[in-house]
């Protein structure tokens, strides 16, 4: 059945396994050969059965097929990113955004066409993240310029911490392996180009309507909101009003993606509502070219463009008259956007978005008719209530595991600040187009001005509400996908119970209850010695079981310690450690914290974990090393590139870990 309303499905998933295949296997042409011939075989074998009910074999080819294109595409999307060797350089490319800036610089995105390195030329893929000193020129760099830049690419790596944002993972998704330094002095070359690119000029057009709202009287906070809410732009949002939109469980209405293309396009039909019947038609292809304009506008932004093609497979139906599953018009949408990046799959607003709106699809009519309202207002609250309730089961386990919080007043939040930043949508779209009106465009700026006043203050008031938010909670990755598929399944049964077996439902939950136990069962047995990979401070960790002492010279534990401890359900017990030496002793192993390297090697034992936290020389020769540590550990910035040498040149301890490098050390006691 679901093979027939829903084919999508049966192409979706395989791909979708051959891409997270690729997080671990990258084979060779040899592979891909071989299993093309193999596979070529088997097609033509499966046809000896195309007289029977069902072709098992052409199924099974077909699905082994996907998977290995899936992986196919993510591996060459990996490729694609060019290799930079670790020296001084010209680069030159294109600008791939605005400039953002910082506190003490500005944060560009060159897009790589080549580099210049002593006379020689080199074509290149990718794309550099360049921190340039703050100087006038930063100020006046449009997306789409061409430059070239003098600098030395540093990779980018991840922290490495327990259960942490794998940062190096993500910013290789966006096509971005190195970073880099630059001043004023280093640019060459800068000029705009003869013609820019479609998406380059949706970000200027994005920048002057946020400069339209700025010169009818918005500024502040409010200018920041709304840029946030109507265009995507969050550059300018402060770090609190992120929060109070976090804890209130709104954060949603901030990405442009399926709300702003719902509320859009139900605002344009109603505005066309003088289009019926045969003209039926040009009604939906009306809504789809300014759901377009609007997505353009926006920057043509990964999220607005998810929700624009959604929005285009779900009418396309229509507009042939063949009305399709709505499911699979979802599904094909995503199929388009894996097949230009398959790396988006992993994206958090992708699987955000994609679980809602295939919750809502699913489950939102059978739940809103369980219970009937007479009257307008109590329906149309029931209505935004059953959506918010849907979507939130649908990404409740994504949420946990993100974000290490639920939102407890979702409901409330949504029910009450969703259409009123409704109206700032609706609005901040009639300000752009009024603007040469100048009465109409400065009164409804004011209004704009007024909703954008309210959104924020009831967002503010519903964060600071009692238990706004549950925190200190998260799950593993297996966890998440069992609590998913096990809250559809649930879901399901309860709002078509003749559809499913209860047996389902309960087999998902009870393997998302056990590898929660397996979890538990392996933190419980185990220990470890645990280095993290901190800014400004330095953090030694000693898990024994569930318990984590924490010796450190902080006063607070990090977000890092924090989420390893949500995940991992770990009591917390923090020491100030005061003084150094500091000895500790676990598993009958000692760990020494000292200052500096010859210290620590006075004062260690063999097999002892020396753990350095100052500063310290790029290398050092120690010929009268007494005994050899099991481990050294340099928690410091200024010890990356440190090498530590022994007699005969021999290394000092079996491992020599700079985090700072390496990202955090973890062992076994």
């Amino acid at each position: 059945m679901l093979k027939r309303e829903i084919p999508f499905l049966r192409i979706i998933i395989p791909l979708c396994f051959g891409i997270i295949a690729g997080l671990w296997f990258n084979p060779g042409r040899i592979f891909y050969y071989v299993f093309s011939t193999a596979i070529l075989f088997t097609f033509l074998y499966s046809f000896r059965f195309n007289d029977r009910l069902t072709n098992r074999l052409f199924g099974i080819a077909l699905t082994f097929s996907l998977a290995v294109f899936g992986l196919a595409l993510y591996s060459l999307e990996k490729k694609s990113i060019s290799e930079l060797p670790s020296r001084v350089a010209w680069y030159y490319g294109y600008l791939d955004e605005y400039p953002e800036e910082k506190e003490n610089s500005f944060r560009l995105i060159l897009k790589l066409e080549g580099k210049n390195s002593e006379g020689n030329s080199e074509r290149l893929k990718g794309k550099i993240l360049l921190y340039l000193k703050k100087c006038s020129l930063a100020g006046k760099m449009l997306p789409g310029d061409r430059l070239a830049v003098k600098c030395s690419p540093i990779p980018v790596i991840s922290r490495g911490n327990p259960e942490e944002f794998d940062y190096k993972f993500y910013m290789e998704s966006q096509g971005i392996k190195y970073y880099a330094f630059a001043d004023s002095t280093d640019i060459f070359g800068y000029k705009p180009p003869p013609s820019r690119k479609v998406s380059y000029g949706a970000l200027i057009v994005r920048e002057k309507i946020i400069d339209m709202f700025r010169q009818r009287g918005i500024t502040g906070e409010k200018l920041a909101l709304i840029s946030a809410i109507t265009l995507g732009q969050k550059n300018m949002l402060e770090q609190e009003q992120k929060q109070w939109f976090i804890k209130a469980g709104i954060m949603h209405i901030m990405a442009v993606s399926g709300l702003h293309a719902v509320i859009l396009s139900l605002f344009i039909f109603q505005v066309l509502f003088f289009l019926k019947g045969k003209l039926h038609f040009a009604r939906v292809l009306i809504t789809i070219i300014l759901l377009w304009a609007f997505a353009f506008i926006t920057g043509l932004t990964p999220s607005v463009l998810r929700a624009t093609i959604m929005f285009t497979f779900l009418q396309a139906g229509t507009l042939l008259k063949r009305p399709a599953n709505s499911i699979n018009s979802v599904l094909a949408s995503a199929f388009v956007l894996m097949l230009v990046r398959p790396s988006v799959i992993f994206d958090a607003g992708f699987m955000l978005s994609y679980a809602a709106v295939i919750y809502i699809i699913s489950f939102y009519r059978d739940f809103y008719s369980k219970i009937r309202f007479r009257h307008k207002i109590p329906d149309w609250l029931w209505q935004s209530a059953s959506v918010t309730i849907i979507a939130q089961a649908g990404t409740l386990p994504l949420t946990i595991m993100l974000f290490n919080r639920f939102p407890t007043w979702f409901i409330l939040s949504n029910v009450v600040i969703v259409p009123i930043s409704s109206l700032v949508i609706i609005v901040g779209a009639l300000v752009p187009l009024t603007y040469s009106i100048v009465p109409a465009s400065t009164i409804l700026a004011k209004v704009l001005a007024f909703l954008t006043g309210l959104t924020e203050m009831l967002t503010e008031k519903a964060a600071g509400l009692p238990c706004a938010s549950i925190s200190n909670i998260g799950m593993t990755t297996i966890e998440c996908v069992f609590l998913t598929v096990a809250i559809f399944l649930l879901t399901r049964f309860l709002l078509v119970r003749k559809s499913l077996s209860p047996i389902y439902p309960i087999s998902a939950f009870l393997l998302f209850f056990m590898a929660g136990t397996i979890k538990n069962i392996a933190t419980k047995s185990t220990s470890q010695l645990l280095v993290y990979n901190t800014s400004g401070y330095y953090a030694v960790g000693i898990r024994e079981g569930k318990n984590l002492e924490i010796f450190t010279d902080s006063l607070f534990a990090g977000p890092e310690i924090k989420r390893h401890c949500d995940v991992f359900g770990l009591k917390l017990h923090l020491n100030l450690v005061e003084k150094e030496p500091a000895f500790i002793r676990s598993e009958g192993r000692e760990i020494i914290l000292v200052e500096t390297l010859a210290q620590g090697l006075r004062l260690v034992h063999k097999n002892g974990i020396l753990v350095i936290t100052g500063n310290n020389p790029k290398g050092m020769l120690l010929n009268n090393a007494a005994v050899q540590p099991k481990a050294i550990v340099f928690t410091s910035l200024a010890s990356q590139g440190f090498w530590v040498k022994g007699r005969n040149g021999m290394p000092l301890a079996d491992t020599v870990a700079i985090i700072r490098a390496n990202g955090a050390f973890i062992e076994k006691l």
